[in-house]
């Protein structure tokens, strides 16, 4: 019978290695953003889980998963300090060890009810990974809607993997990433022969020569870099101005009403004369809400009127006693004729979930957010003169359902409005902005990201920047954006993707878990 496999590195040097897996693995993405290093350090997260004892694994996944957390998410310390962001880091990191755990269970169960070369090459690196994409799409749902920050294929926006997003959608290029680092690290533990499947490895069996195994491990990067582009459609352009104020937006700015919207005004005014379609200003552009406000529909009306095209302005809006960051479709003369409202507010960002209870723990922090922002209900497209336009405020670019209900809703193009004023010069806008360029390629359509002070930029189906505005400056962009019609698999399997690689991955360690028993007792 193949005996549980022995830890590769004592405890000790084992949370040492997973912390420094963490921290490497937050290299991927920018600031850094070399790509490479999501491969590096998902292995030295993995490998010390290897032999572990269930203790040992949660350990080693809670520090990996600090280590990672601490570093990804500095910047929600800029303004409110460390309590929120280690309070964020070390819940996000519970996710970690429970997926170390039943990683560390997949790596001792598999082997001892598979031991052939079909479980351990084959089974287990699906397990793996399908167990670390349950983790994700765990932490990016719950509670309170999630936060699907960090995930491993948002890290690829500017690797070779970037394009398989749009065949298989972020979880199913998270799976691919972790599928691969796995097999690889089973291929070097593998003494048998990879091609021997049916027959049952001896331990006491020499070890087989390692070409197999390496041509193996080549062949299965090969096999996803094989993976051809998807050839997104395009049909016709629609010109789209996007305003970048670069305004006072931040909430510890300290400016006056009037102020943030005055910043966006004397931006959008040299584009007056221009041919324009339609004109995007950021989430809360208009701090002064032009559906309950004289003078600021006047000024929204005079501005669409001598611009010729509608516009599209975020704004906090109030209806029926209840706080909504609102985008509004504005045209000269009607007024707001469509308006979606934010449906994934910011726990303990633009609302706090159960006050009553959260307020003892940090009152002083927690008091600072006085407005509950409520989800909105309504469809995120705009029909604009025609052209179905998706729109995403701030942090909806990270939901995956989301998306898929602008793509249903036959979005052509996707408007991401956001205010990243509150990070500074942070690496969070430039997160988000990946998170962006993923988007346009995996439902194959253009976007516009337009921040209140930027990095703004146009992105084309393909991932290409066509325009941008640097950050902290003021501008707009005038650009011919193409109209996507194409549907990629990711967005018509959308969710199913995800359902099929958690499902495989968890279901293979149950499976090796209700078999183990009955193979020791054949044995006997």
């Amino acid at each position: 019978m193949s005996q549980p496999p022995r830890p590769l590195l004592p405890l000790w040097l084992a949370v040492i290695v997973g912390a420094g897996g963490g921290v490497v693995y937050d290299g991927a993405f920018p600031a850094i953003g070399w790509w490479p290093l999501a491969f590096v350090g998902l292995a030295l997260m993995l490998l010390p889980l290897i032999g572990r004892s269930a203790g040992g694994g949660l350990l080693v996944g809670f520090c990996s998963g600090l280590a990672f957390y601490l570093t990804q998410v500095s910047w929600t310390a800029l303004y409110l300090g460390p309590v929120p962001w280690v309070a964020l880091s070390i819940f996000e990191s519970l996710f970690f060890a429970v997926a170390a755990l039943v990683i560390t269970l997949a790596y001792r169960w598999i082997p001892r009810a598979f031991p052939s070369a079909a479980g351990r090459l084959g089974l287990l690196p699906v397990a793996v990974a399908g167990v670390w994409t349950a983790r994700e799409w765990a932490s990016g749902n719950w509670p309170y809607g999630g936060f699907a920050w960090g995930r491993a294929a948002l890290s690829q926006s500017q690797s070779p993997l970037a394009h398989l997003v749009a065949w298989f959608g972020i979880a199913g290029v998270s799976f691919l990433m972790v599928w691969l680092v796995a097999l690889a690290i089973e291929c070097v533990r593998y003494r048998g022969h990879p091609l021997v499947w049916l027959r049952e490895k001896r331990t006491d069996a020499p070890a087989a020569r390692p070409w197999p195994r390496v041509a193996l491990a080549l062949g299965a990067i090969a096999l996803v870099l094989a993976v051809p582009l998807w050839p997104a459609a395009t049909s016709g352009t629609t010109r789209i101005a996007a305003v970048q104020g670069n305004g006072p937006a931040g909430y510890f700015d300290h400016a006056h009403p009037g102020d943030v919207m005055n910043a966006q005004i004397k931006a959008t005014i040299p584009l007056i004369g221009k041919k324009v379609d339609m004109v995007v200003w950021p989430e809360g552009s208009a701090d002064i809400d032009p559906t309950s406000d004289y003078s600021s529909a006047a000024v929204m009306n005079n501005l669409s009127t001598q611009l010729g095209a509608p516009m599209i302005v975020g704004t906090i809006t109030h209806r029926h006693g209840k706080y909504y960051n609102t985008s509004l479709l504005w045209k000269a003369g009607k007024g707001a004729v469509a308006y979606y409202d934010k449906k994934h507010p910011v726990p303990f960002g633009e609302y706090v979930p159960d006050r009553s209870f959260w307020l003892p723990f940090a009152p002083s922090l927690l008091g600072l957010i006085q407005r509950q922002y409520t989800p909105g209900t309504r469809p995120n497209v705009f029909d604009v003169n025609g052209v179905k336009a998706g729109i995403s405020i701030c942090f909806d670019i990270v939901d995956d359902q989301l998306t898929t209900d602008m793509m249903n809703g036959g979005a052509q193009v996707i408007l991401a409005q956001t205010n990243n004023a509150d990070f500074g010069r942070t690496k969070e806008n430039m997160q988000q902005l990946a998170i962006a360029r993923l988007r346009a390629i995996e439902t194959g359509r253009s976007l516009v990201n337009i921040s209140t002070v930027g990095t703004s930029q146009i992105i084309d189906p393909d991932g290409r920047t066509i325009d941008q505005i640097p950050a902290y400056r003021p501008g707009a962009m005038l650009t011919d954006v193409p109209l996507g019609t194409t549907t990629t698999p990711a967005t018509l399997l959308s969710r199913a993707i995800e359902v099929l690689v958690c499902g495989l991955g968890l279901g293979a360690v149950v499976v090796a878990a209700v078999t183990m028993p009955r193979r020791r007792s054949r044995r006997r």
